[in-house]
């Protein structure tokens, strides 16, 4: 992250974190991690040591949402014009698979079954 987006989104942070005697966390450097999970997709699990511990990452992520940091970003990029209108965001982090796919009792089992009778069929009809 450039100086410059720093800048920016430093304001909103700060304006967010209260006060409470705790040692203040890099939090350049757990945006940084946030928009590096956004980016790649990536599981929290999988951020790399260089962004710091992932559940303090995730922690932190949670805690900017719960006091909606995150829409008054939005809001704030929006007015500002700095990105065009036809950016549009999805977050997917909730999307789930039909029950079977991901492992329901003898989904592939099943299948995999299913599979092999087809192909130990015979060929052909003997008269």
């Amino acid at each position: 992250m450039s100086d410059e987006e720093w800048a920016f989104f430093e304001q909103f942070i700060l304006s967010v974190c209260a006060p409470n005697g705790r040692k203040p966390t890099n939090h350049r450097l757990v945006l940084d991690g946030v928009f590096w999970i956004a980016r790649t997709g990536a599981p929290s699990r999988d951020l790399p040591e260089e962004f710091g511990k992932w559940s303090s990452v995730y922690r932190q992520f949670r805690r900017w949402t719960l006091v909606g940091l995150w829409e008054q970003i939005l809001e704030a990029l929006i007015e500002s014009r700095i990105v065009p209108d036809a950016l549009q965001m999805v977050v997917s982090t909730v999307v789930r698979a039909h029950h079977q796919p991901v492992g329901a009792k003898g989904g592939l089992r099943d299948r995999v079954l299913a599979a092999q009778r087809v192909a130990s069929r015979p060929r052909s009809i003997s008269g």
